[in-house]
């Protein structure tokens, strides 16, 4: 990529983007140098260099304020804060934005996916195949599927992923309830076309804070997708679980942290729930020790609901759109309140 004499004021790209995407941010920014290092960490990048970047693109490659004390704003790769939080970039006074929306499709995909195989009675289906044989006639009722027709589907921490989870929900007939604090509901962040619910129709009732246990003896089926901060670390613990009822179905697809595991393990353990879909845990990759193995009324991933090849793509239009503001001087997408950590 041609260099122009502007190397004052640097864009530095630490994530994977393609040449494509590298040609129209140049083209979007032209009084900006680009430097594109994929993937390298703070002490590959000289301090020369750290001191020209204005505009910094990664996952988690965080100078400190000294190193770039002309960094203005910082993109993550990632949808989530939490990490920028718990670096040298806390001290910093450079916006940070997020990549909230990403995950929208994939992350709905796999929530629907973990519902429908849960009603439908599919472990059921692979206990039997295990066995090498079907039950007798009587004993068909053991696969009598339950309809997301009519039930209730509570929507805790309703951003792009918790709307898109609604949206495809309201497809299959289901009540939706949400916890979302913004007193308009609306979406403020990026939006994909077609994708969620921007201005937060789809619930039937928008529940606050302090009636989240009367939300939850209401649910039929729970998905967790707020952020990690202080407020909801630990929010699923034992007495969320003992407010839901004994035939409601969790889904969690936030962060492990958000749930303290070892009541989700008791409750399952107790049925006080019924079954429960993990893809992300206190401890990642989950030890091999972990309960939650043996427990067979839990589907369990590796927190891959997040992974999907349209990623890349899909981070560098949010990046792009936002750049394009930027340079504008208008408000960014997906901007981080420190305050409240998302």
């Amino acid at each position: 990529m041609k260099q122009t004499d502007n190397s004052g004021r640097t864009i530095l790209v630490t994530a994977r983007l393609e040449d494509s995407w590298k040609a129209r941010i140049q083209e979007i920014a032209p009084d900006f140098h680009v430097e594109s290092r994929p993937w390298a960490k703070v002490g590959d990048i000289s301090n020369e260099l750290w001191k020209e970047v204005e505009i910094l693109f990664t996952l988690n490659t965080f100078p400190t304020p000294e190193q770039a004390p002309n960094l203005r704003w910082v993109q993550l790769y990632s949808a989530g804060a939490n990490q920028a939080f718990d670096s040298p970039l806390a001290q910093s006074k450079a916006t940070i934005t997020t990549a909230s929306g990403v995950h929208a499709v994939n992350i709905a995909e796999y929530t629907l996916t973990t519902m429908l195989a849960w009603f439908h009675r599919f472990p059921r289906f692979e206990e039997w195949k295990q066995k090498g044989q079907w039950p007798d006639e009587q004993g068909r009722n053991l696969f009598m599927p339950e309809e997301l027709r009519g039930k209730t589907l509570n929507v805790v921490g309703y951003g792009s992923i918790g709307r898109e989870v609604a949206r495809l929900a309201r497809a299959f007939g289901m009540r939706i309830i949400a916890m979302e604090q913004r007193p308009d509901h609306r979406d403020h962040g990026f939006i994909f076309p077609d994708i969620g619910d921007p201005e937060g129709k789809l619930p039937d009732h928008y529940y606050p804070k302090d009636q989240f246990h009367q939300a939850l003896a209401e649910s039929d089926v729970v998905v967790a997708a707020v952020p990690l901060t202080p407020d909801t670390r630990g929010m699923f613990d034992a007495a969320a679980f003992r407010a839901m009822k004994d035939t409601t179905f969790f889904v969690n697809i936030a962060r492990g942290d958000v749930c303290n595991e070892a009541d989700l393990i008791h409750a399952l353990k107790e049925k006080e729930i019924a079954g429960a879909a993990l893809d992300v845990f206190t401890e990642e990759p989950l030890p091999s020790s972990s309960p939650l193995f043996g427990i067979p009324n839990v589907f369990m991933s590796p927190h891959i609901s997040g992974m999907t090849p349209h990623y890349d793509e899909r981070v560098a239009m949010i990046f792009t759109e936002n750049l394009r503001r930027y340079v504008k001087g208008e408000p960014l997408y997906n901007a981080v309140d420190r305050e409240r950590g998302y």
